[in-house]
């Protein structure tokens, strides 16, 4: 027989309000008995029946983490972040893949049809336009690893990709190299745009360099292996930044199958300090991206959204920086 929300009061020995209070979010509840009541249904393992509760809260707890990204495997550390961290707060994730969509129109229907608390958009190569549809449709929304702009309409939480390109082109040139190239991921992702924005900009203080750049067509390890393979093929620069840890990976591959060497024939850097990057085999020079601070502030923006009528909208920089390994020739 079930486990009912009256055995839990009469274990505990308090009423059947106080048991279903203790379940409703941002209800009054003192903490001696509310550990009365944690401690009562977990020796009856009893579970809180949670659309009976939406019904009485008007929340479902239910949070969209929306991306078009999952070839990529940092996604993977991403979304098993998110997951811990909202399953923490008692909310609970409901994952889409994009693929190759860019309206938000569908997203917006299906998610609205499961009468999602809010939703979190993890991509950084989606345009704000996209996370904005959800805040049209009066969805909170934040837009998790979004496009830094001067004026945001939604809540954006991520690094400065101009920034991060210019720190890769200044790593590469304090090493000495005189060709030095950019090897981004797909061109119509808005990072991937960044990206590049800062690295041609801060290239063009040191004309004495050759610059190449080229692009791939996804953020993942074949595209990275196809791109560099081409570009073997023709007069390769002496060093790439890769725009991505998975695209640099994948280039550390292709040039590996030439029987060429990395750093000593080709440098590589790539970006996100991805948990693949310190691999012994791999040991890629990278720029971090605080990922794991990035997801918990995230979680922490859309607990504040459920609670606060006005809540105040952010657009928070986090910063960058380099970590030294195995692919690039020392300073000189």
């Amino acid at each position: 027989m079930a486990v009912t929300l009256r055995d839990v009061a009469e274990r505990a020995g308090v009423s059947r309000s106080a048991v279903s209070r203790s379940y409703t979010g941002g209800a009054s509840v003192a903490k001696a008995t509310r550990r009365r009541i944690e401690k009562a249904a977990k020796e009856l393992g009893y579970s809180p029946n949670v659309l009976a509760s939406s019904l009485t809260t008007g929340r479902t707890k239910l949070i969209g983490l929306v991306s078009n990204n999952f070839h990529n495997p940092i996604f993977l550390q991403v979304f098993d972040q998110f997951t811990k961290g909202l399953q923490e707060r008692g909310l609970r994730p409901l994952l889409v893949n994009l693929t190759d969509e860019v309206d938000p129109e569908n997203s917006v229907r299906m998610l609205r049809a499961y009468s999602v608390d809010a939703v979190i958009v993890a991509s950084s190569t989606l345009p704000q336009s996209f996370a904005q549809g959800f805040r049209d449709a009066g969805v909170p929304v934040v837009h998790s690893f979004g496009r830094q702009v001067e004026n945001p309409t939604v809540n954006v939480l991520g690094i400065n990709n101009i920034q991060a390109g210019q720190l890769a082109a200044q790593t590469l040139v304090a090493r000495g190299y005189q060709h030095i190239g950019f090897m981004g991921g797909p061109e119509r992702a808005t990072s991937t745009q960044d990206r590049y924005k800062g690295f041609i900009d801060e290239m063009a203080l040191h004309p004495q360099v050759r610059v190449t750049s080229s692009f791939a067509e996804k953020y993942s390890f074949d595209a990275g292996r196809l791109e560099m393979l081409r570009l073997l093929d023709g007069s390769p620069a002496e060093a790439y930044f890769c725009g991505d840890d998975v695209l640099s990976i994948g280039a550390l591959s292709a040039i590996q199958s030439r029987d060429l060497d990395v750093p000593d024939d080709i440098g590589l850097l790539g970006l996100n300090d991805m948990e693949m990057a310190g691999w012994e085999n791999i040991n890629l020079t990278t720029i971090h991206n605080p990922i794991e601070d990035i997801v918990a502030a995230s979680v922490d923006v859309v607990a504040a959204m459920l609670t606060d009528d006005k809540p105040t909208l952010e657009s928070r920089v986090f910063a960058c920086h380099v970590v030294e390994r195995g692919t690039l020739r020392p300073l000189v």
